[in-house]
């Protein structure tokens, strides 16, 4: 079935798994988080505590009988500290974020509780600030994903509504964000989510990487 073509005037991007590979951070996050708590790091779960942190689930039945306070508080912080030195730039972003732009207003919208200048200065070390309106992360709104909340925020910003937003990224919950605000929704296959995970959600589209995206936005 052929993919439907998106009329909008802002596109709302997601950051890691979407516009770069945290894979590493995540790594680095869990070794630390293991370690506090006395235990060697477990490499399978490296990625399923952020895919259940991005849907604000417990980890307690990921790991029993620890201080899941104390694992949780030093994964964090290990994360944003590696996430400076540890992220990589997704193939191809810079050229597409390029393309994107001539054609809608763009944003980035993070989950990460880290100061917005902390976040402008990782796109800028790769380039990518340029090519966006306004940055917005977890200290910016006092209702997490999937509130719509920040998206309606957003469109106010940009003076569009929104209706007229794709909101895009690689998790189940920024599906469910942008269809509570009324946004179209985009899906990438670039993080940690499967396929099969995010047609339940049934987004408008689900592409490859964002590198599709531009064929797709009128």
């Amino acid at each position: 079935m052929e993919k439907p073509s998106l009329k909008v005037k802002g596109i709302i991007l997601d950051l890691d798994g979407t516009i770069v590979d945290s894979t590493e951070a995540y790594l680095e996050a869990a070794k630390a988080a293991f370690a506090s708590v006395g235990r060697p790091v477990d490499i399978k779960l490296a990625t399923e505590i952020p895919r259940k942190l991005e849907q604000n689930l417990s980890i307690d039945n990921l790991i029993t009988g620890i201080d899941t306070q104390k694992f949780l508080s030093t994964y964090l912080n290990a994360y944003h500290r590696a996430t400076a030195k540890k992220t990589k730039l997704m193939p191809k972003i810079s050229k597409t974020l390029e393309k994107l732009s001539r054609k809608a207003k763009l944003v980035l919208m993070t989950m990460r509780h880290v100061p917005k200048e902390k976040v402008v200065r990782e796109l800028e070390k790769f380039g990518l600030a340029k090519y966006f309106q306004l940055v917005v992360t977890g200290l910016d709104n006092n209702h997490p994903k999937p509130s719509p909340e920040a998206i309606t925020e957003i469109a106010k910003q940009l003076d569009i509504q929104t209706s007229e937003c794709a909101v895009v990224g690689d998790s189940v919950i920024n599906v469910r964000t942008g269809r509570n605000a009324g946004a179209k929704t985009v899906a990438v296959l670039s993080g940690t989510f499967t396929k099969e995970e995010l047609e339940k959600e049934k987004p408008d589209l689900i592409l490859k990487n964002v590198n599709e995206l531009p064929d797709f936005i009128k």
